[in-house]
């Protein structure tokens, strides 16, 4: 499952991946603004978790941290 945010101008994609033993992955794509230079960065498997609301949550709330982070 995917979401789309938009955090201070950055796109954040956080996505939960099935694993193979049941675990969630939590992934996530972090798009800059096009003004800035757009690059994009992806993170995959930050954490891995039996529920994919948490992985999803877990993947938002560590983007948020890299976007104030990187500002």
């Amino acid at each position: 499952m995917k979401s789309h945010i938009r955090y201070k101008g950055y796109e954040v994609a956080p996505a939960a991946q099935l694993m193979p033993n049941g675990l969630f992955a939590a992934n996530l794509t972090i798009e800059e603004p096009a003004a800035s230079n757009g690059k994009a960065y992806s993170f995959d498997a930050l954490d891995y978790f039996f529920d994919e609301e948490h992985a999803l949550a877990y993947a938002f709330r560590w983007g948020r941290m890299w976007v104030d982070n990187h500002q």
